[in-house]
């Protein structure tokens, strides 16, 4: 099907993950396996504290993304890309370790955070030493290039938090501004993560840019997706804490979309209140909603969508694209919730 035609495909909509990750279920136990096992790798006190943070992991749609990307003919994960998974794995946690001391966040994945649990200091060096054990596994491939990549993709990932942060309370940040931000915190990670897989399996250089194009835009829109929970979700069905960029003032898609409809002085007036406590999130969400600014921002998500699954439509013959496409369904299946509810 032509990439133009793949664009105008509707999304499926009901989806379940234990369909969409069945047919990679060995090589996820085979990832759990494997990174229980570095957790010898670190030194006695650190041990429990890694336990707790790889006991408390979620979707593992990076991981997913690697093997499905990476998959051979008879569906059996090389070490090397069980490795990467690990890696991808690694460094995610890393980063959710960090968020959670920057965001001064409490929940995740319906339990205490480290940050909640052992404080700043503790959660700061932990996220720390997993990301550098991420990079020890990364060093052993044979291609430096490979693990050239994963260097840059882990800095650029830290560069667009610091962007972000530096851009707390920027009422007049632009849309283009926050593209390259979720590219550099949340896509660059999608993007490796699905090209490191795609290598690794042997799977072709052309494979590996289509997967590499399709993992930047389901990472971008699991952004919007996460930055759209933060106004519609709640904390029981979600199971971490929300609110955390509207408190500390990082203006994600839908408050710059919101905020595009207003004047200069109505965008320093409502920053203002939301610095000052003058303007809940409840409050906030109901003008967004009626000024349609979350079915606005969804547009853009579902651009996103459609733009992976274009991106792997020529390899529909591959092993593993049927699975890329059904992530790219299954996140789109979320936000649908959202709004089927509301």
């Amino acid at each position: 099907m032509p990439a133009d035609e793949e664009q105008k495909k509707p999304l499926t909509k009901k989806l379940s993950a234990s369909g969409i990750f069945a047919p990679i279920q060995d090589s996820l136990a085979e990832l759990d396996e494997f990174l229980e096992g570095q957790i010898s790798q670190f030194s006695p006190v650190t041990r429990p504290l890694v336990k707790y943070t790889l006991s408390h992991r979620g979707k593992r749609l990076r991981p997913a993304l690697v093997f499905f990307s990476g998959m051979r003919a008879d569906g059996v994960a090389e070490k090397n890309v069980i490795t990467g998974a690990a890696v991808v794995e690694l460094i995610h946690l890393a980063t959710l370790v960090h968020d959670d001391i920057l965001d001064a966040a409490t929940i995740r994945h319906a339990s205490p955070t480290l940050f909640a649990k052992y404080g700043a200091h503790t959660a700061v060096l932990l996220g720390d030493a997993i990301l550098a054990q991420a990079l020890q596994l990364a060093s052993a491939f044979d291609s430096a290039e490979l693990c050239r990549a994963i260097a840059v993709a882990t800095r650029k990932i830290c560069d667009g938090e610091i962007w972000q942060t530096t851009e707390r309370g920027n009422s007049e940040l632009s849309l283009e501004s926050y593209f390259q931000i979720i590219q550099m915190k949340t896509g660059e990670l999608f993007e490796i993560s699905a090209f490191l897989g795609a290598t690794l399996g042997g799977n072709g250089a052309e494979y590996g840019k289509a997967c590499a194009e399709f993992g930047r835009r389901i990472g971008r829109a699991y952004q919007i997706f996460d930055d759209l929970v933060d106004f519609l979700g709640t904390e029981d069905s979600i199971g971490k804490t929300l609110g955390t960029d509207f408190a500390s003032g990082k203006y994600t898609l839908p408050m710059i979309l919101f905020l595009q409809k207003k004047s200069p002085q109505q965008r320093a007036e409502i920053s203002k209140k939301i610095a000052s406590g003058l303007l809940s999130i409840s409050e906030l969400s109901a003008e967004m909603r009626e000024a349609g600014t979350f079915a606005e921002s969804k547009k853009f998500f579902d651009e996103e969508c459609r733009a992976a699954v274009a991106a792997v439509a020529p390899f529909e013959n591959f092993p593993g694209t049927a699975g890329l496409v059904g992530v790219a369904n299954f996140v789109a299946a979320q936000v649908e919730n959202f709004f089927a509810a509301d």
